[in-house]
């Protein structure tokens, strides 16, 4: 068995069909995406099909969808962080429920697997839920490392649909190689990493690597299908 997570409220409506299939949801929650609508819909049908309930921060910046580095102070990061997880948290509470973990969306998640002075920082923004909320982040990054000494729960995430790099990063989305659209590649991928305990990069080198749950991202082709092969490579269902 294994543990799958599912970014979504982003615009694309295909929650009703992603819920079954996923073990816990990461719900935009205004910074690239999502509103109280989307988030409120979420929450529904994750309740409806026993899935956790996760916040999705990212990046102030809908335009880009959160995927680009934003030149942007630490006050209004600080502020706006806070202020997509505290919508979140309230529309949870008001079902009875409560965020289970948080997760960086797009560039803020991929900045933090090298920059400590970032990591740092959305730890200090985020350090009240230290005691709620697991974090989800990459195997060897400056967030896992800075977070586990900090005292934060880790879940060590892998990506079943994106490729990586030598360095544990993920292929940048301008390189065509960067997604794995192919259901039965996705399983080859998953499979390397379950029964080695290594990814293969990009490069064609294998580099060790840990998880706790794989990420299958809700706007990938063939997403749907995706997440049925892997269920019933890996989970029986």
């Amino acid at each position: 068995m294994i543990n799958i997570n599912c970014d979504l409220g982003e615009g694309l409506n295909n929650e009703y069909k992603i819920m079954p299939l996923i073990n816990s949801c990461n719900i935009a929650c205004g910074g690239h995406s999502g509103d109280s609508g989307s988030m409120i819909e979420c929450v529904e049908i994750s309740l409806k099909n026993n899935v956790k309930i996760g916040a999705h921060p990212s990046y102030p910046d809908k335009i880009n969808f959160g995927r680009k580095k934003m030149d942007i102070s630490i006050s209004n990061l600080s502020n706006s962080i806070l202020s997509q997880i505290k919508s979140l948290e309230v529309i949870a509470d008001s079902y009875g429920q409560s965020l289970s973990h948080i997760k960086a969306h797009g560039a803020l998640y991929n900045n933090m697997i090298f920059d400590s002075e970032l990591s740092n920082l959305y730890l200090d923004i985020i350090k009240d839920y230290k005691g709620q909320c697991s974090l989800y982040v990459p195997y060897e990054s400056e967030i896992e490392k800075i977070a586990s000494k900090r005292g934060f729960r880790i879940v060590y995430e892998v990506f079943g649909d994106r490729n990586y790099n030598d360095d544990l990063s993920l292929v940048s989305r301008d390189n065509e190689n960067a997604l794995i659209t192919d259901p039965e590649k996705v399983v080859d991928h998953i499979k390397t990493i379950i029964e080695t305990d290594t990814v293969k990069t990009i490069n064609g080198n294998f580099q060790n690597i840990n998880f706790n749950t794989v990420c299958i991202h809700s706007d990938t082709n063939n997403s749907i299908e995706i997440l049925k092969r892997i269920n019933k490579e890996f989970n029986g269902r």
